[in-house]
């Protein structure tokens, strides 16, 4: 008994010592080394505004500081396919975005919905019409937000679920927009700001419910932006940019510390 104890205790010890000195791998090291990794979705994942586009993605604007890329450069999955593009939409995502996806897939990201609603035209509006016309812009986007995107997400989700049915699939959220009563000293009103975060809002709702329909893991960034937002002293968003295709989208940090730490913490 004393000598069976005296190898286990030994084991256990050279263990431990492997894991320090990096001669073993730790367990989640090891499961994210095997995983078979597809990242979907719209500019949310593909990464505009954040630069460093990859040469080969042409206008989807993928980017090597996206947190699709940051997770596989630092995890090293078996595999990796990033399609995910700007501009995109559920339906896009679905109907060209999907043919890496197969049984032997284990891990999809993905973000769609926002282009769905017509984000891009109400922050436009919003910009450059009066305070009463973004609120109305803003709410016939939330109008799609509940009748319209549950559908185009259902038919998303499943076509998903069809192609890779062993995949864990983690739909991320967007942040708040706007920070209130924050630094912001020009621009848009506080009203406005608000009804842009109302809608973030609404569409954030309709993608937790509809990912936990499919039997897919929602990840909020909501969190993960708060203090980061625009009019806030380190704003990890874009406000009105030069290209404007950066506008309201994550920069670099936002990637690196809002969606990737949002998305890590469900792998």
């Amino acid at each position: 008994m004393l000598r069976t104890n005296w190898a286990r205790a030994l084991a256990t010890t050279l263990t431990l010592a492997g894991v320090v000195l990096g001669l073993t791998q730790p367990a989640n090291a090891a499961t994210a080394a095997g995983e078979r990794y597809v990242a979907l979705g719209d500019s949310y994942s593909s990464g505009v505004g954040a630069g460093s586009y990859l040469s080969d993605s042409g206008a989807c604007q993928r980017s090597s500081k996206a947190y699709p890329s940051l997770w596989a450069a630092a995890n090293a999955p078996a595999s990796f396919a990033f399609t995910a593009c700007s501009g995109a939409t559920s339906t896009t995502v679905k109907d060209s975005q999907l043919s890496p996806l197969n049984s032997s897939t284990t891990l999809v990201s993905v973000t769609a919905g926002g282009n769905d609603v017509g984000f891009a035209d109400v922050m436009q509006t919003c910009v450059l019409q009066s305070e009463s016309t973004c609120v109305n812009a803003v709410n016939t986007a939330v109008a799609k937000v509940d009748n319209v995107l549950p559908g185009s997400l259902s038919a998303l989700y499943g076509a998903i679920r069809s192609r890779a049915p062993q995949a864990r699939v983690v739909v991320l959220g967007y942040p708040k927009f706007y920070r209130l009563n924050g630094g912001c000293i020009a621009g848009l009103s506080e009203t406005e700001r608000a009804a842009i975060n109302r809608g973030s809002d609404a569409l954030n709702s309709v993608l937790a419910a509809r990912a936990a329909a499919a039997g897919f893991v929602y990840s909020s960034v909501v969190d993960e932006f708060t203090g980061h937002e625009i009019c806030s002293s380190d704003a990890w968003l874009h406000s009105v940019a030069v290209p404007v295709s950066n506008s309201y989208h994550p920069k670099a940090a936002g990637h690196a510390g809002g969606y990737l730490p949002a998305f890590h913490s469900t792998v």
